[in-house]
């Protein structure tokens, strides 16, 4: 079968799953499920070499959409995945998102958000310049309402799952996504050149109200946290902090380098280290993330079925050799889509994850043992 993406569907990477009630949910049969995958987990964290990892995401695109907010939805259509999960072979255990949605720390500086019926979450407004934005009112983001939502639905979570389950923080965009979302674009690039200053502050700004709500998150998520987050393979032994970063494709290297990365390492160093995540083609700046100061995966997506301007493989098992950074791949597509970009992916040092979508356990159980023959050190 062709690799290409297939525009009928809403969400390429969703599954079709069943919601559960808490009272319907066998928590210690998923207890025990998670616990016998974390020693693996473990082990491939810690090691220098490398090494390969499946995780079978389960992503549930109702959660991501009108179903977002309301907390009771939102938990019974997660552990309906969480069961499915388990029917499928992997190494890593999936886990409880709090919260799926970019505006969380807009909220900060005074945006609310616009649902529309059916739709996921849009940010409302944009300051004309990044001047406007550094000069505004900022208030702590655990003080506007999607923010004390958010701890809310943590409570939530955390009380009809009896703190038995794995949970991440909330869906974190990166300091550079955060403004890219509320400055109006045909202002915010050229300001990279014509207030600079404001564009690192304004950075590092928001770098600092990403480290306090997310410290408060993990308080409260406690033992149950899965790291580094939305979006990425985690849990309980994995470590860093996971970001979107999307809008990177946007600047040049220099630029990202030097005025970008630092609010992200900043951000990322608070959480043992930063984990970067870019949608689209970001294989040309594979060499400027790789650099990134304590940068511990980096998320990508590998085939067109599951992102129409995908990475190409090329070069990549270079690039992340040796290096002990893990590589997040997605690829959505056949057995045979899937280990053949496996394999140009893969070579002795890389540090692998890959992440696949199988429709079946029985295709998913053939994959998973293909990946592993292939993926020998």
């Amino acid at each position: 079968m062709k690799d290409t993406f297939d525009y009928s569907k809403a969400d390429s990477q969703a599954t079709a799953v069943t919601p559960l009630t808490p009272g319907k949910f066998d928590f210690d049969k998923y207890a025990a499920y998670e616990q016998q995958l974390l020693a693996g987990c473990e082990s491939f964290w810690q090691s220098n070499k490398g090494g390969v990892l499946v995780y079978r995401r389960m992503r549930v695109k109702d959660v991501f959409a009108q179903d977002a907010c309301d907390m009771e939805k939102s938990l019974n259509w997660q552990l309906g995945a969480l069961e499915k999960s388990m029917l499928f072979k992997a190494d890593i255990p999936n886990f409880l998102e709090p919260w799926y949605g970019i505006g969380t720390i807009a909220s900060a500086f005074g945006f609310d958000y616009i649902w529309e019926p059916g739709q996921a979450p849009a940010v409302d407004g944009k300051f004309g310049s990044i001047q406007q934005l550094v000069e505004n009112e900022i208030t702590p983001v655990k003080d506007t309402p999607i923010g004390r939502h958010t701890l809310d639905m943590i409570h939530y979570f955390l009380d009809q799952t009896r703190g038995l389950l794995p949970m991440s923080y909330c869906d974190i965009q990166s300091p550079l996504n955060v403004a890219s979302n509320i400055v109006d674009s045909n202002q915010f690039y050229v300001d990279f050149y014509l207030d600079p200053d404001n564009m690192l502050k304004a950075l590092d700004r928001i770098a600092g109200l990403m480290i306090d709500y997310t410290k408060i998150q993990q308080q409260l998520i406690g033992s149950c946290l899965a790291k580094p987050g939305h979006g990425f393979a985690s849990c309980r032994k994995f470590d860093g902090f996971g970001m979107s970063d999307d809008s990177m494709i946007m600047l040049p290297g220099d630029l990202y380098n030097d005025m970008v990365v630092p609010s992200f390492v900043k951000a990322g160093s608070s959480f043992g280290g930063g984990v970067f995540h870019s949608c689209g083609n970001w294989s040309g700046k594979k060499e400027d993330v790789i650099k990134i100061e304590g940068l511990k995966m980096a998320d990508g997506a590998f085939s067109k079925g599951t992102d129409p301007d995908a990475n190409p493989t090329e070069g990549f098992a270079d690039t992340f050799t040796n290096t002990g950074v893990v590589l997040n791949a997605r690829i959505v597509g056949t057995p045979d889509i899937i280990a053949g970009k496996v394999k140009e992916l893969w070579k002795p040092g890389v540090k692998l994850i890959v992440v696949t979508y199988c429709d079946t356990p029985q295709e998913q159980e053939d994959v998973y043992h293909k990946i592993h023959e292939i993926c020998q050190e």
